[in-house]
């Protein structure tokens, strides 16, 4: 964990490197170095048809070039809010080191053979719980929760648990991505990268 002289560190423009998925690697990797638990957690805020908000958190499992990845359920609540409104955000905070990383941009399924060579990384149980979960529906209890996932179990016994039909990844594409850099006072550094039409980036310092 970060002392609190580490914590209050600026942040220059010339720390910054000029890519921002090449700077968010950085911050990524100092936070797994610091021992943060699950540095790849990141709140995901989609919109639904109606303008009403919604937000959860859920994991990065992917990051290159093309943006930034995550795996849920088509069906899920927020599958079906992207898939009426493709724009949404992300927010990444660690609060050990006093950083926080915000990207906003549109979002597209990625491949299904993307999908599936990331399912085949699951353990057993966690795909079984894939096929189980009817996400974001109502459940009558627990017991019937428990019950879809001994009925897969058994449906799978013995043999490798498939990607649902229903199941697979997301990559957001950034359009904006924001580094904020906790100081005292409240006298925070900001940094926004924006994409221009070129796809280079342009950096601005935004006040606190």
């Amino acid at each position: 964990m970060a002392d609190a002289d580490e914590a209050r560190e600026s942040l220059s423009k010339s720390d910054l490197d000029p890519d921002p998925i090449a700077q968010f690697r950085v911050w990524l990797d100092d936070a797994r170095d610091a021992g943060i638990r699950l540095p790849e957690a990141v709140a995901l805020a989609t919109v639904d048809a109606g303008g009403r908000p919604s937000v959860r958190h859920v994991l990065l499992r992917g990051l290159d070039e093309r943006g930034f990845v995550f795996y849920t359920n088509y069906e899920s609540r927020k599958g079906r809010e992207l898939e009426g409104n493709t724009r949404a955000g992300m927010a990444f905070y660690w609060r050990e080191l006093d950083r926080q990383v915000c990207v906003t941009g549109t979002v597209e399924r990625t491949s299904r053979e993307e999908s599936e060579a990331y399912f085949r990384t699951r353990p057993r149980e966690a795909r079984l719980g894939a096929w189980a979960s009817r996400q974001s529906e109502i459940a009558s209890s627990r017991e019937e929760l428990d019950a879809r996932y001994r009925e897969m179990d058994v449906r799978y016994s013995g043999e490798d648990v498939p990607l649902p039909p229903n199941w697979g990844g997301y990559r957001l594409a950034p359009e904006a991505v924001e580094f904020w850099k906790g100081r005292e006072h409240r006298l925070h550094d900001r940094f926004r990268y924006t994409r221009q039409s070129d796809a280079s980036w342009v950096i601005e310092r935004l006040f606190p």
